[in-house]
């Protein structure tokens, strides 16, 4: 299936009443890697705000599913994203499991936004770690790592500078899509500001 077309159909696929979660799964788990980000970084804001509530409790997410335990320590994995930002709207958020941790069931994940602006709004670092009470991830802005792998820029915290306009006092919630695939809400100081993204890891 051309990349186009794989775009085209999973914006058909969410655009269902119901959505059907399970099916839209399966489609992204049957395309190869590029085609899946490009489909995915297609998604505009009535998609993703549409995909978000119907992935609800739909699949657990852990923190393994987003470094995979083959993944060495402090290796980099990058997931390719769109947001529905006025600016900045392709990213990526690149994660690494801290060094020591267990690779099956690590306590948390270090990693940080890399956009064309990172130079002006900083890196935005943060520490995603499982929700207690929901198979979900957060992605908490307002703790920074211990360390950050060689080639990372240096470590900032989010409340100085553009960087507070940006991600200060953020959480992200994770859901997930598929095996590669999930999709985030963003809140600040625990307000939901009908803000999301959506990530296809690499593979």
């Amino acid at each position: 299936m051309p990349p186009a077309d794989a775009a085209s159909e999973l914006r058909a696929r969410i655009a269902r009443d119901p959505i059907v979660p399970r099916e839209i799964a399966a489609f992204l788990d049957g395309l190869p890697s590029p085609d899946r980000t490009l489909a995915v970084r297609s998604l505009g804001r009535s998609e993703q705000r549409r995909l978000y509530r119907a992935v609800d409790g739909f699949l657990p997410l852990r923190l393994a599913d987003l470094v995979p335990p083959g993944s060495a320590d402090l290796e980099t994995v990058r997931h390719f994203g769109r947001n529905t930002l006025p600016a900045f709207t392709l990213f990526e958020k690149r994660f690494c499991r801290p060094r020591g941790a267990d690779a099956r069931k690590p306590g948390e994940l270090w990693g940080f936004n890399f956009q064309p602006l990172s130079f002006a709004t900083g890196p935005g670092y943060f520490v995603a770690r499982e929700v207690p009470s929901r198979p979900e991830v957060w992605v908490d802005y307002t703790e920074v790592p211990g360390g950050h792998p060689e080639g990372w820029p240096e470590v900032r915290r989010n409340e100085v500078g553009l960087s507070r306009f940006v991600y200060g006092h953020m959480i992200d919630t994770l859901r997930r899509v598929s095996e590669h695939v999930t999709i985030g809400s963003a809140a600040r100081k625990g307000r939901e500001l009908g803000s999301w993204f959506v990530l296809a890891r690499q593979a």
